[in-house]
Parts: structure tokens; sequence; C-alpha cells
């Protein structure tokens, strides 16, 4: 039992481990991509997660969820990163929660996260690297708004029942202030989106507002003050993304210590050269390095501690960095056929290249500390 978890969140993680790892293992998300599947993940399988409660895991009790924290959700975020499993968990069942919570419009949708019925997908990016510009207009318009512009890297924004959406209703791109979220259903008219593969084989869209008309009832949280909801999305996002992202990391190492027990070379096991051991004690501290950077920011964001969101950059910072020396050291300890398809090692990477990307990559987060420091 990891000293970090308490009895309940040990029974959550092993629950997590065996439903993950029988329903949905690196073979599943193997046959979605052989089959060019194109919703990206199961819908059934969304609803076994339902089932299961973790759709529920951030929605307080007094919304019909389990009123856990983000210490719970990331153990299933990491099982579900050690299986490579295709899901919309991250940004509906973490990051739109997060923002839907303590709103209005959470009464119209959390019902269909907790039954698994209602993916989210969040409308937040507009270029192509993450940043904190938000330029997209939306102008007021009878008892609503009109969303015109374009948003990039919205992952399940396809197929997604809901988007979240950040718009600007006062100032420049830039600004701090000004910013709006807004509750979007699939249906809305003028809304457009356009699927690409990305590099680990799921699907993410490029989604264009040509005019798509919103009630006032569509706003979450309040016209201009927009920011604080974005800012609670993210830090879930980020911090969710960590998770996973550890257990990217912890998958690839396990494959890949596994092989060094296994693998010949000249007669003799591979597992016993100084030079390998050494690598993979380096990986193993560095990762655990990263799970408690991660942990500290889960634990700030149930607290609601102020610190938070510094704490929150470290960890998808550093657990960028361990994930991608794991996925790295994997590969190449594998020697040539980890660079084939039929090793499952590979896709470790390319997920750990997705993920690292999401939410802002690590050299976004060192920027963003480093300013925070005055520098």
């Amino acid at each position: 039992m990891p000293l970090y978890l308490n009895d309940e969140q040990t029974m959550l993680r092993e629950s997590a481990q065996q439903f993950v790892s029988e329903a949905a293992p690196v073979s599943h998300m193997r046959a979605l991509r052989d089959t060019n599947d194109t919703t990206g993940f199961s819908r059934d399988l969304w609803k076994q997660f339902a089932e299961m409660g973790f759709t529920g895991i951030l929605i307080p009790e007094s919304d019909g969820g389990l009123g856990l924290g983000h210490v719970e959700a990331g153990v299933v975020l990491e099982e579900i990163g050690r299986n490579l499993s295709p899901s919309p968990f991250l940004t509906t069942a973490v990051a739109a929660v997060a923002a839907l919570n303590g709103t209005a419009q959470r009464e119209r949708w959390f019902p269909g996260i907790l039954s698994g019925e209602t993916v989210a997908a969040l409308a937040i990016d507009e270029r192509a690297k993450h940043g904190d510009a938000i330029g997209m207009k939306a102008e007021r318009s009878g008892n609503g708004f009109k969303l015109t512009g374009a948003k990039q890297f919205v992952a399940h924004g396809h197929v997604a029942d809901l988007l979240i959406v950040a718009a600007r209703t006062a100032g420049s791109p830039e600004d701090a202030d000004g910013v709006t979220l807004f509750a979007v259903p699939k249906d809305a008219a003028n809304l457009t989106a356009d699927p690409q593969r990305l590099a680990d084989a799921s699907l993410a869209a490029r989604m264009t507002f040509d005019g798509v008309a919103v009630d006032a009832d569509a706003v979450i949280g309040e016209v201009d003050g927009g920011r604080a909801v974005l800012n609670a999305l993210l830090g879930a996002g980020r911090t969710g993304a960590a998770a996973e992202m550890l257990g990217v990391g912890g998958g690839a190492m396990d494959m890949t210590v596994q092989y060094l027990k296994e693998r010949k070379q000249f007669g003799t096991l591979i597992g016993s050269f100084q030079a390998l051991q050494h690598r993979a004690a380096h990986l193993y501290s560095e990762l655990e390095v990263a799970r408690a950077a991660v942990l500290k920011a889960q634990q700030l964001l149930d607290a609601g501690d102020a610190k938070a969101h510094d704490a929150v950059s470290v960890a998808k910072a550093m657990a960028g960095m361990a994930s991608t020396l794991a996925v790295q050291e994997g590969v190449q300890m594998h020697g040539g056929i980890g660079m084939t398809d039929e090793y499952d090692i590979g896709f470790y990477m390319k997920r750990g290249r997705v993920l690292a990307e999401l939410f802002g990559d690590t050299n976004y987060h060192a920027d963003a500390l480093a300013r925070a420091s005055g520098y």
C-alpha cells in the first residue's frame, strides 16, 4: 500500500487498477486505432466508468456525486495513463466538473456526467501552443450572445455533448479580465468541427464558431468574470494531466524493467548490466519526485489553498519531464524493436507527448513560475 494514500484511497486505487486493466488495456486502444474508430473512445466503456462511480468523484454529494477530491481523481487518471485507455474522463469528470461546480449550469449537466451519457470538451486554445490569450468574440445579441472565432486542440470536440468555451466579452486577447465561459450544447447552429488524428491516434477537433447563438443561461459564472472559472478548469485539468502522465511514465517503466529481466544479450540478461541498472534507478527516482509534486498540487487544490496555482505548474512541468524520460529510456532500452508497432512501448511515447502539450508543456509552466517570481 502506498504510504501517501489512506485506506479509502487505496481501495479506490485497487478498484480502478482492476477495472481499467481489464476493461481498457493497451490492446483496447490499439483496436480503436486499427479500426480507424471515428469517435476516439468507447461510449459503452464511458458508461461503465459511470457505473463504477468514477464520473462522480469530483461532483459534490449534494449533487449526487461522491464528493471526493483531486487526489482520488488522480488515482483513476494514473490507471488510465498506465493502460493508455482512451477516455473523456480528464476533460469531462475532472476539468469540466471543476468549471461547472457551484454554478447554475451544474443542474443541467451533472446528471448526464454522473450517468455516463454526457461527454464534455474544452474549447480553450486558439493557437498552435497553449497560452493565456483568448480572442474569440462573444457579442451581446438579444437575450444572449453570439460566439465568433475558432478553437484548436479540442479533445473529443467532434462528439462532445457539451462544449465549455472561453470567449472574450471585453478587452483585448491578452487581458486577464473580460473573459466569459459558456456552456454550448453540441447541436448549436453555426458550429462546425474538423477532427484530426493526433500522434497517439486520439482525435482532437478544430472548432469554428460562425456566430453561434447562446442564451444568457449558457454563461458559466459571471459575464467578464470567467477567468476564475477558467483557472479552476485549468488547475484541475493540468493536475489531472500530470497524474495521467505519471501513469504513462510508470507503465513505460514497468514494461522496460520487465524487458530488462527477460532479454538476453550474448547469453546474459541485459538487466544485469550495471549501466542499465543505473538508468532504471535514475528513472524511478525522477518519477517519484514528480509523484510528490503532483500529490502536493492535488492536496492544495482540495484544500483550496492559495498556493495551489504555483504547485499545479510545478506538477505539470515535473510530470512532463519525468514521463518524457520514462518513454525515451523505455524505447532506447528496448533497442530497435522499441521503434516497431509490434511493441507497445512506442504508444507510451506518443501518449506522453500529447499529454505534455495539453494545458501547457514544461517550458510554458517553467516560464509561468519564473514570471510569477519576478524574472
